[in-house]
């Protein structure tokens, strides 16, 4: 639970931080930021994959995952999700300055929200979390948050900072259940799963960071179940 307490408390200096100076920093400088940590996740990235014992497996586990990911539209279903919450936040709108700011803490709580738990490392650095004890994904994403907060906490104020409790709890849980698959995982599988979960990492910071290339990030999502599973059939056909 190390990580998870290292995004909650990132999330929270982030938020407060650009709660009170967030409009004093410039659009080079957040950018700069970005593209910084843009590098910096795509070489982790490929630190994790470097981990592989048994380089055919992720790239199975990567290519029959995305492949279950694109039958269960899983980018697409997490793309309306957040559309449809926007949504309704964004639809009650008032002239009274009053309800004007509680919609505005409602949408950055929201917002933020979604986009600190709706995403790969999200759930990957979670399971790492809980069944090896690595935290080093969660406190990088936490990083990538902390910043994040900052910059929407600057124009959608404190509902930003109360997200981290949210997000808390997701990847809490997801860690909790991850610490009971311990007795059924093999290092191995765990091995395996790094490596693929350093794929999609860097995908992350290629598309979402460095913005080079679109790619559909979320479909890659069951690569992380499926590569263990492979690990478990190639064991007990003695492949492996």
């Amino acid at each position: 639970m190390i990580g998870n307490f290292i995004n909650l408390a990132t999330i929270l200096v982030g938020g407060i931080l650009g709660t009170l100076f967030g409009k004093r920093l410039s659009e080079n400088l957040r950018q700069t930021v970005i593209y910084g940590l843009g590098l910096f996740v795509t070489a982790y990235g490929i630190s994790m994959f470097l981990k592989s014992e048994q380089i055919l497996v992720p790239l199975g586990g990567l290519l029959f995952g995305g492949m279950l990911g694109e039958w269960w539209k899983i980018e697409e279903s997490m793309d309306s999700f957040g559309k449809w919450v926007e949504k309704k936040v964004s639809a009650q709108k008032n002239s009274n300055t009053s309800e004007e700011e509680k919609q505005r803490f409602i949408k950055g709580f929201v917002m933020a929200s979604l986009i600190f738990c709706v995403g790969p490392m999200a759930i990957l650095g979670a399971i790492q979390d809980g069944i090896a004890g690595e935290y080093q994904t969660l406190a990088l994403k936490g990083v990538m948050d902390g910043f994040a907060a900052l910059a929407f906490s600057s124009t959608l104020g404190m509902g930003v900072v109360f997200s981290a409790l949210p997000v808390f709890i997701y990847q809490g849980v997801i860690t909790l259940l991850a610490i009971q698959m311990q007795n059924v995982m093999s290092p191995l599988m765990i091995n395996e799963m790094t490596a693929v979960g350093g794929v999609i990492i860097m995908g992350l910071g290629i598309s979402g960071l460095l913005e080079l290339k679109k790619i559909r990030m979320g479909s890659f999502l069951p690569a992380l179940f499926i590569t263990p599973l492979l690990v478990w059939i190639l064991e007990l056909l003695n492949i492996l």
